[in-house]
């Protein structure tokens, strides 16, 4: 019975790393435009590419609120997303 629990976890948590479902807020600041476009409502590859972009060149973002830089990116947008996101600090301070 341990054996098909295992199993019906196993898959389980397979399923939702392929359908890119997270357990918790996406940092803004390392995530994958691939993972910024699956996870940001209103975002699509495109944007996500330039939020990289833009972080790449600007340095990380201090705040989520900080999105609003990226061109195409508006405070709405920000506003839907905001407790699926975060922006950490990559120093650790």
């Amino acid at each position: 019975m341990h054996h098909l629990h295992g199993l019906i976890l196993f898959f389980s948590l397979a399923f939702c790393i392929s359908l890119g479902v997270h357990a918790g807020p996406v940092d803004i600041n390392s995530a994958t435009a691939e993972i910024l476009a699956e996870t940001i409502d209103g975002v699509g590859l495109n944007k996500a590419l330039s939020i990289v972009r833009y972080r790449e060149s600007n340095g990380p973002f201090t705040s989520v609120d900080e999105l609003v830089q990226v061109k195409g990116i508006g405070k709405l947008t920000v506003d839907k997303n905001r407790n699926g996101l975060t922006a950490s600090d990559p120093a650790g301070r």
